[in-house]
């Protein structure tokens, strides 16, 4: 079992400055690399204080100034809001910049707020279909003189400039949930990256089953299937209540965003009463500490214990959640000293 770190900035309250974000976002991934974590994962968002992300690559390049070691990964790029030959190019040169480092993960995107805004019509549907053109375009981009007539995109010979660092590209891990996207992925010999929110141990099972019902119909070498969770290793049980009580409230905030019923003004969703999130009985504290990878050092190893006897080859380390700067650095650091190691 491998380990990484998956990280945005997040805006908890209105007058923090960005700069100092991005400033406790570097020191996140400092330590992911300084504690030996394999990878760093940062993703794609456009218009929303709750996830700060509008280009990976970006992001990616300027945490590789601020590390030495970590593996930097896009967790993920939205893929309909790139044109294939602009990504191919993008992140041959991020992997150029960062001496060999990227790791290409690609999704569909999951919010309408962003869909409406970037790629007015689409649906899910039609985001999901443009993925897999796109992500099977790459390989052949940065090999080079790709021509293509598809659905979506058609275009002359082309070669992705400049050529990536790794020998065939950066590594491609494809965001996958149901049957279809865990063939695809598989199929086409990029690995797999599964989320299952706040779904808990039924939803780990069934995206590990997903994904070897897709590898036996597949003759090729395996590919590595990676869980992102969120996580929280507390200091005692009161710690622990506590954070289930904060992803609590981040899960009500994300159910609202990805609903997109509410107003959002400079960025920021219409703020959820007390009473609106006691109401949401699916997020509530007492399931979140069932359902997510949270509780002491102890109580998290046993829980990654079973994701590892699934299968799993990575865990990725999800510490979006709402949280003060403070907490999350106290949780990573607890993860680092005193669970990974008994997976050594």
């Amino acid at each position: 079992m491998e380990f990484s770190l998956f990280a945005h900035m997040e805006l908890l309250t209105p007058d923090q400055p960005h700069a100092q974000l991005n400033e406790e976002l570097l020191a996140l991934c400092r330590m992911a690399d300084e504690g030996g974590m394999r990878a760093v994962w940062t993703g794609e968002h456009h218009g929303m204080e709750f996830t700060i992300a509008p280009n990976p690559l970006m992001s990616l390049v300027n945490i590789a100034a601020h590390t030495k070691n970590v593996r930097l990964g896009t967790g993920t790029v939205i893929a309909p809001f790139w044109h294939p030959i602009k990504l191919a190019g993008e992140a041959a040169a991020a992997d150029l910049m960062t001496g060999g480092r990227i790791e290409l993960g690609i999704a569909r995107g999951a919010y309408s707020y962003e869909y409406e805004r970037l790629m007015p019509g689409m649906d899910a549907w039609e985001a999901g279909q443009r993925m897999r053109e796109t992500a099977s375009l790459l390989p052949k981009l940065w090999a080079g003189d790709c021509a293509h007539e598809g659905e979506f995109y058609s275009f002359p010979a082309t070669t992705a400039v400049p050529g990536p660092v790794q020998d065939g590209g950066p590594p491609i891990w494809i965001a996958a949930r149901d049957p279809n996207s865990h063939e695809f992925g598989v199929r086409n010999g990029f690995n797999i990256q599964v989320t299952p929110l706040w779904q808990g141990l039924q939803e780990i099972e069934t995206l590990m089953g997903r994904f070897n019902q897709a590898c036996a119909g597949y003759d090729g070498p395996r590919p590595k299937i990676m869980l992102l969770h969120h996580s929280y290793v507390g200091s005692d049980a009161e710690d622990v209540a506590q954070a289930a009580r904060e992803l609590s409230r981040f899960y009500c905030h994300f159910g609202a965003w990805f609903q997109n019923k509410r107003p959002v003004e400079k960025g920021l969703i219409a703020p959820l009463s007390d009473e609106e999130m006691a109401s949401n009985t699916m997020m509530a504290p007492e399931n979140m500490a069932r359902d997510l990878t949270i509780g002491t050092a102890d109580e998290i190893i046993e829980k990654i214990r079973k994701y590892e006897d699934l299968g799993y080859d990575e865990y990725a380390f999800w510490i979006d959640s709402g949280m003060s700067f403070e907490r999350k650095r106290a949780s990573l650091g607890r993860f680092i000293n005193d669970v990974m190691p008994a997976f050594r």
